[in-house]
């Protein structure tokens, strides 16, 4: 007798793939086919079967398969040719290929799954139901198992950034994203931690890591590769040190320094999170509730106690409206007591640049001038702010005197010192200065064509100029600013300099110049009165 089964999820999927259940007992048959490999990266795991194949197994476009080769087992979806591959035949693209390590012409064991459960909590989110937490814990599995395909993880994304998610689906999608992978656990009663949004530059946390470190407290940091930006905080880190790390390791170096700033996406700390950021990306979606979820899913993974959230607005940054920066602030905070989390968010100004520089070297020699003692004033400000507002949520410092701790940290050269175990720690040359660091060789100054003060300097067209000069990829390309808002300048004085690694790179840098202007200036108007 064949036993049917109304839908798989993680946890049947994962009991075959580890070997403690036998596809046997599902009720599923093997269809035996031949593989024939395409050496094309399709980006997701495709497999391609024979039309008149799978008409015979009633096997459809996006249906899903397990496929099984010795002891390596992945899941896959469908699509269909009638004159590719022969109906013994089974097309694999590379992704599949090296996940079963095949040849062309291996035997490959291809077993039909049913439909997903979790297909029907999408449909219900669609049509704005409330999901349960065993709902959005299915669909976070069937995530994780490959169960889904990228148009119904779309349709989820969409549905969620339509219909939103309230507070008990945020607590429950959070908790969902974190069981998804591994958790720290420093054994701690006090891990601190701080996340910024994004959409400014300026490596805070390259100085606030150490500066938190240096008072005893722990801090592991987990940061990004850029997404939008010119460098992400893991790209400028990675100019110093190794980022990627496992969570073994991760937790040595916090535990022998107290701080680490590593790559999260090298570990499998909510490890859904990177599948549905690759879904949201090209449409740029961030819903409400899936973005509060995935960054205080991060800061639960690494058991945190206390976190500092950094919500920069203004013109150019993410978020350009004030009201809308407190919502999310209250937000974070609300969300953050049911997950037995103590947060504090703080609005800052997004509206200027924070330092002098766009791009993974060029901000990191920012970090190191401040840590040396002559670095940028607002760098060095807001470092301290978010620093001494963790230490008095910590206990290290009474209220209102967190900053005055946190600047006597960097200016004894306790935060430098610091800063230095950690890249030693991490790989690094503890011995590296701020001159010793490389960047592109290629530059182009770009000078002020009148007279005038600054108006405005905008943080996203800088990022895009540093992109276009190579960064981040290119860890020496980007921008230094030579020039802040409310700066008088005078025709023909530098305003920034393009750094690239390559002509071809620089040229095409300068060519955006004809379409985007970062710096608006304001004539200086003199008004001469003559005496009697």
């Amino acid at each position: 007798m064949v036993r049917k089964i109304k839908h798989t999820t993680k946890k049947h999927v994962n009991k075959y793939i580890s070997g403690e259940e036998d596809i046997d007992v599902w009720g599923l048959k093997p269809i035996s086919l031949k593989a024939k490999i395409f050496d094309i990266r399709s980006g997701s795991k495709i497999v391609i079967l024979n039309t008149d194949t799978a008409t015979s197994n009633d096997i459809y476009p996006s249906s899903r398969v397990l496929l099984r080769k010795g002891r390596n087992k992945i899941v896959a979806t469908v699509d269909l040719s009638s004159d590719i591959v022969d109906p013994d035949e089974i097309g694999v693209f590379s992704e599949v290929k090296a996940a079963l390590k095949l040849s062309d012409g291996n035997e490959i064991n291809l077993f039909h799954l049913p439909r997903p459960a979790s297909i029907r909590y999408i449909k219900d989110k669609m049509d704005n139901k409330q999901l349960s937490h065993e709902q959005i814990q299915t669909i976070v599995d069937d995530t994780m198992a490959g169960m889904l395909s990228d148009i119904e993880l779309s349709a989820f994304m969409t549905s969620v950034y339509i219909r939103d998610l309230n507070d008990e689906e945020t607590v429950s999608m959070t908790d969902a994203i974190v069981s998804s992978g591994d958790v720290l656990d420093l054994k701690k009663r006090v891990v601190l931690d701080k996340h910024c949004i994004g959409g400014v530059n300026g490596r805070v946390t390259m100085i606030l890591v150490p500066i938190i470190a240096a008072s005893g407290c722990y801090i592991p940091k987990t940061s990004s590769r850029s997404i939008t930006s010119a460098s992400g905080t893991a790209d400028a880190m990675e100019v110093l040190a190794n980022v990627d790390f496992n969570i073994e390791e991760f937790k040595r170096i916090v535990l022998k320094t107290h701080g680490a700033v590593v790559w999260g996406g090298g570990m499998n700390l909510a490890a859904v999170d990177d599948k549905y950021i690759r879904i949201r990306h090209p449409l740029n979606l961030d819903p409400h509730g899936m973005l509060l979820a995935s960054i205080l899913a991060k800061k639960k993974s690494v058991n945190a106690t206390h976190v500092i959230i950094d919500i920069p607005f203004g013109r150019g940054a993410k978020i350009e409206d004030m009201s809308r920066a407190e919502s999310l602030a209250h937000d974070f905070i609300r969300i953050g007591k049911q997950l037995n989390m103590k947060i504090e968010a703080l609005i800052t100004n997004g509206s200027d640049p924070i330092g002098n520089a766009f791009g993974p070297a060029l901000e990191t020699i920012d970090v190191l001038h401040v840590l040396e003692g002559n670095g940028s004033i607002d760098l060095k400000e807001k470092s301290c702010i978010l620093a001494g507002r963790l230490l008095e949520m910590a206990g290290k410092a009474k209220t209102g005197q967190g900053y005055e701790i946190a600047e006597k940290i960097i200016d004894s050269g306790k935060a430098l010192k610091k800063f230095k175990e950690i890249i030693d720690a991490q790989g690094g040359n503890p011995k590296i200065t701020s001159d010793k660091i490389p960047v592109g060789e290629y530059t182009y100054e770009v000078l002020a064509n009148k007279s005038g003060r600054v108006s405005h300097v905008d943080n996203r067209t800088f990022a895009n100029i540093a992109k276009a000069a190579g960064a981040p990829r290119d860890k020496g390309a980007g921008v230094v600013l030579f020039c802040e808002h409310g700066d008088k300048v005078k025709k023909g004085e530098p305003l920034f300099r393009i750094h690239s690694e390559s002509e071809s790179k620089l040229d095409f840098a300068i060519k955006t110049l004809n379409v985007w202007k970062p710096i608006e200036l304001e004539k200086v108007v003199i008004t001469r009165i003559r005496g009697e």
